[in-house]
């Protein structure tokens, strides 16, 4: 059984949910159809035509990519330039293109949290917050000999976590009534006459994305017909979600060491560093593709060092005076995230027993050459 576009999108939004996105980001769709069963997923950086013939070449239907095909509004669709060629060639051969981009840097097991977790780092949180988790608290009356079926449903959907904490609930027992009217077919007591059951008040946790997931399996998991209970907005907050990492290495080490840590890690074939290479760093902070403008951002979290892309000269000199050391190892480091969503889309599809693959791009898009 192969599994359809939608199905596949679905799963690459559950790790990297749209909402997540920067306002303005070009995402989604921009290229076919997901009305179609898929063969083979591609994922890349980029797509540009040497992509576009791997994914010929290889049988995909569909690519999910990183950076957007169509950035600008489209002004005419000339088959005779290069973006119109590749256009057509990925129109010809029925290969649809989603982009992840922005959404993906902020989501957890995304760009971001791939190169942070490549570069060693520990108790990472991101270097600039651009929403929280809103949370709610979810109030369910169930009768006693349904409790623990419930409480199961509803930790299994999701609910009930507190920080690093799981199965968080409040349980109180009480006495519920009710009185079934013509028409009804209750689970327990009788037409006309006014019942009285052991419940128990179950009170959790829920987050606004997986709410109606969360009450889906709470009124499957139900033995009545009409389910007494209560969605309330909290003023906490959960998780907080955002651009870049900032987190702290295992031990205190060189500036010159762990530039040559982030060449490896990254499999970049040269760095630029910013700063002397003797200085001791130990507090690290990362951002996926172009990062200089995060240098307040990283200097405020306190970081010794900023790795990031595309760092211009009077960037690097503010930098230098203000006391931060930089690593730029090029904007094409983000292709960490190539293996990273293959294998976590490998392991989805397979979870729910289809047949369609996912692969890396073996497709170096790196468009400079270093001599």
């Amino acid at each position: 059984m192969l599994a359809k576009g939608q199905t596949v999108i679905q799963l690459m939004e559950k790790l990297a949910p749209k909402s997540y996105a920067v306002e303005g980001d070009k995402i989604g769709l921009q290229l076919g159809t997901l009305h179609k069963e898929i063969r083979k997923v591609l994922v890349t950086l980029d797509v540009n035509e040497e992509v576009a013939e791997e994914a010929i070449r290889e049988g995909v239907d569909l690519i999910i990519a990183h950076h957007a095909i169509i950035y600008r509004p489209l002004a005419h669709l000339q088959t005779d330039t290069p973006a119109g060629r590749l256009y057509e060639k990925l129109i010809k051969h029925d290969i649809a293109v989603y982009i992840a981009h922005t959404n993906l840097d902020v989501a957890e097991g995304g760009v971001n949290d791939l190169m942070s977790a490549a570069l060693g780092l520990a108790d990472t949180k991101p270097l600039e917050v651009l929403h929280s988790e809103q949370l709610k608290k979810l109030v369910v009356f169930v009768p006693e000999t349904h409790h623990e079926r419930m409480l199961d449903a509803l930790f299994g959907a999701g609910a009930g976590a507190i920080g690093g904490y799981s199965h968080c609930s409040f349980n109180l027992p009480g006495t519920g009534t009710f009185l079934p009217g013509e028409g009804t077919n209750p689970f327990l007591g009788t037409k006309g006459k006014l019942e009285k059951a052991a419940e128990v008040r179950v009170e959790t946790i829920v987050t606004e994305r997986d709410e109606k997931r969360v009450i889906q399996a709470m009124r499957k998991a139900h033995p009545y017909e009409e389910v007494a209970y209560d969605v309330y907005p909290l003023e906490q907050t959960g998780r907080a979600f955002g651009l870049g990492r900032v987190g702290r290495l295992a031990e205190t080490t060189s500036l010159g060491a762990f530039a040559e840590q982030v060449k490896q890690a990254l499999d970049v074939p040269f760095v630029r560093v910013v700063g002397s290479l003797d200085r001791e760093i130990r507090k690290v902070a990362v951002l996926g593709g172009s990062g200089g403008r995060y240098v307040r951002h990283a200097l405020f979290a306190g970081a010794d060092v900023l790795v990031t892309g595309d760092i211009d000269y009077h960037t690097a000199q503010d930098a230098l005076a203000a006391g931060l050391a930089l690593v730029d190892p090029g904007h094409n480091a983000e292709k960490i995230l190539k293996a990273g969503v293959a294998a976590y889309l490998s392991e989805e599809l397979q979870k729910l027993k289809t047949d369609t693959a996912v692969q890396a791009s073996a497709v170096d898009t790196e468009v400079f050459r270093f001599l």
